[in-house]
């Protein structure tokens, strides 16, 4: 519940200040992947984790969560995916690979060089998100997650943004 930083306007003379409540429990996880194959449109999966502290609750994404997020994704795509996978440490695992290798008919999957965000087309959405709450002064933790999913949804619709992710990073697609 760290509150981002963001600009914002307020009289000359006097800064804006925006109070803050909350004891620094809780967070919001995302993982995601855009898509992009040439003569179609641009399309953005996602999911969306919230952790309070609570006992035996996830913090973030396992690797089933990975997983289930590039099952959803081929079956929704309906074809062969090329994952570009950046380096987290949870995308290295000994039961993600296993899987890798089990569906490598529909899945190849290539790991970006060690850190290279900016060969990441996933970054520059983050970056979207990460905007739009800059101003946010949410009071609990479900205010933070309805407005991220609210912005996620938005930019789904909007696939122009998504290509511009992906011309952001200087990468092309090709046949």
């Amino acid at each position: 519940m760290t509150p981002p930083r963001a600009r914002t306007w307020g009289r000359k003379g006097s800064t804006p200040v925006v109070g803050v409540r909350g004891r620094g429990s809780g967070r919001v996880s995302i993982a995601g992947m855009t898509c992009y194959k040439p003569g179609e449109r641009s399309r953005l999966f996602y999911a969306i984790r919230e952790y309070r502290g609570r006992k035996n609750e996830p913090k973030g994404f396992g690797w089933k969560d990975y997983r289930d997020l590039v099952i959803r994704a081929h079956t929704q795509l309906g074809g062969p995916i090329v994952l570009v996978w950046d380096n987290l440490r949870m995308h290295l695992v000994a039961p993600l690979r296993e899987f890798f290798e089990a569906n490598a008919s529909w899945l190849t999957v290539f790991q970006l060089p060690t850190y290279a965000p900016d060969l990441n087309p996933q970054e520059g959405i983050w970056s979207l998100v990460k905007r739009d709450l800059g101003n946010l002064a949410a009071a609990d933790l479900s205010q933070v997650t309805r407005a991220v999913k609210r912005k996620l949804k938005m930019l789904q619709y909007r696939p122009e943004v998504i290509d511009g992710c992906l011309v952001g990073t200087g990468l092309t697609l090709s046949t």
